[in-house]
């Protein structure tokens, strides 16, 4: 089941995303084919502001433990975070 997160950073944490941004990459890269789509929120001056993955795991409860394991979780970054299943119905994008 596809479930999407959003998660949006604590004030002036920009130093604790980049601190952590390698290894969280590295975490998304491990997961392989979990990971439907992921990438940074942003504010309207292109500055990162949270998270927002599509993610196919069996329950919503395998996705709360996962996110635990993440690397900005860990750092405490987010200060809130939402996760909502998702049916995917058209997906018509590429990378830019």
């Amino acid at each position: 089941m596809a479930f999407i997160v959003q998660a949006m950073d604590r004030p002036d944490s920009h130093e604790v995303r980049q601190g952590n941004r390698a290894a969280h990459l590295a975490f998304l890269e491990k997961a392989g084919d979990k990971v439907l789509l992921a990438g940074p929120l942003l504010t309207e001056e292109g500055d990162m502001a949270g998270s927002l993955l599509i993610v196919d795991f069996e329950s919503i409860g395998i996705v709360r433990r996962w996110l635990a394991d993440d690397p900005y979780t860990r750092a405490d970054l987010f200060a809130t975070v939402s996760i909502t299943a998702f049916k995917p119905v058209i997906a018509n994008f590429g990378q830019k």
